[in-house]
Order: C-alpha cells, then sequence, then structure tokens
C-alpha cells in the first residue's frame, strides 16, 4: 500500500511538474522579444556612453592644445628679450614644440570611430603623448639672459 501512494504520489508531482516547467511558444517568443529590446536598449546606451567619451575626451584635448598654445605665445613673449645666440635657440626649441602640439590636434581631429577597444587604445596612446608633450613645455623654461 505504501508502495502505490508513493508510486501515485511521484507520480502526480512529476506531471505537475512537467506542465508547469513547459512554456508554450507564445510565451517563448515573448520572453525573445523582451531579450531583444532589453540588448537593444543596452546597445544604445553603450554606444550613447561611447560617444559621449569621446565627445568629452575631444573638449579636454581642445583645451590642453589651447593652452599649450597660450604657452607657446608667452615664451615668445619672453624670448623677445633674450641675447641674440640665445634667441635662435629658443625660437627652435619653440618651433618643435608648437609642430608637436599641432600634429596632436591633427591625431585627436583625424580620430574615425572604430569600436570602444580601439577607442581606449588611441585614448591610452594619445595621453601618454599628451603628458610626454605636457612635460616638454614644464621643462621648457625661458632664461632672460
Amino acid at each position: 500500500m505504501k508502495k502505490l501512494i508513493f508510486t501515485i504520489t511521484t507520480s502526480i508531482l512529476l506531471t505537475g511538474a512537467i506542465f508547469t516547467s513547459c512554456n508554450t511558444a507564445a510565451e517563448k517568443v515573448d520572453k525573445a522579444e523582451d531579450k531583444s529590446i532589453k540588448a537593444d536598449e543596452d546597445f544604445n546606451s553603450a554606444k550613447d556612453e561611447y560617444l559621449a567619451d569621446i565627445e568629452n575626451f575631444k573638449k579636454e584635448t581642445a583645451a590642453k592644445i589651447e593652452a599649450n598654445n597660450q604657452m607657446i605665445a608667452d615664451f615668445n613673449v619672453k624670448i623677445a628679450t633674450s641675447k641674440k645666440d640665445a634667441k635662435a635657440y629658443y625660437v627652435e626649441q619653440i618651433a618643435v614644440l608648437e609642430q608637436k602640439n599641432i600634429e596632436m590636434k591633427v591625431k585627436m581631429d583625424a580620430y574615425q570611430e572604430s569600436g570602444k577597444d580601439n577607442w581606449e587604445t588611441f585614448k591610452t596612446e594619445f595621453n601618454k603623448d599628451m603628458n610626454a608633450l605636457g612635460e616638454a613645455f614644464k621643462n621648457f623654461t625661458v632664461k632672460n639672459e
């Protein structure tokens, strides 16, 4: 008797579990559509963040390049009072810094969107180059002789 009750109970539980776990085709389609919509929203959100990051970085870079241009103008004013032989050296060094600054601006302006991984690589390399240029400006001093 106990075996019979156990067998019937097990059969009922298994049958109930099978029926409750089965989804209709319509439910499966609805779930798939929901996942698809969520994936599209996530993709659009990530793309918007990526584009905003690029735009912010371009603004920050433009500000740094403008600050470098201001330093170049300041250096040119300072070297106007330098001796002739020192002035030639400073003019040459300022021209080199100015050219590097222009190259950095061109490099930033030429960047085309090509995926988040490429953007992160570009941004890392660009920051490294920009920091090196910033150090060059800091290390460049004009001494009035």
